[in-house]
């Protein structure tokens, strides 16, 4: 469905949500080196559930290595110094969303590696800093899917 990419993911247990929301959604997960954990985390495991057997989980030493391995994509970025609201995005089947690390974000460069039109953000109240990745994630893709008429649930009707 989609490719939810995490650059330099920090905490596990936000890493194994995002696993199992992969795993429920069809879309595949690519994390960007390096973590700031092991993949044989404790947390992770927990967080994960059973699903890390199900979900799609690909490493990379840098982002460029992973978007050579997914090929010709499109890319968006996640930041909350981005203005443009994801709701006002029209998303597509297989696009790449690429999501900062919990302690800092996405670094400039990387978050503007994104067409401008796809440089993104979810709405907050004034002064505050951010919401938890995997919320964040869990936001925008559930949002994407919808976009999409949820093809490929269980609620899929083909017409």
């Amino acid at each position: 469905m989609f490719n939810i990419i995490l650059f330099q993911p920090d905490i596990p247990s936000n890493t194994g949500n995002i696993m199992r929301l992969c795993a429920n959604t069809g879309s595949a997960l690519h994390l960007i080196e390096p973590l700031g954990f092991s993949l044989d985390s404790r947390q992770l495991r927990r967080a994960g559930l059973d699903y890390s057997d199900v979900a799609s989980v690909g490493v990379y030493p840098s982002l460029d290595a992973c978007r050579d391995a997914l090929g010709k994509i499109r890319l968006a970025t996640f930041s909350t110094r981005h203005s443009q609201a994801f709701t006002d995005f029209e998303f597509a089947e297989n696009d790449a969303l690429l999501f900062g690390s919990e302690t800092r974000g996405l670094p400039s460069l990387v978050a503007e590696s994104a067409h401008e039109s796809a440089r993104l953000t979810i709405p907050m109240t004034p002064n505050n800093r951010s919401l938890n990745l995997a919320n964040s994630v869990a936001i925008v893709v559930y949002e994407a899917w919808r976009q999409l008429g949820f093809r490929g649930s269980r609620l899929f009707q083909p017409s």
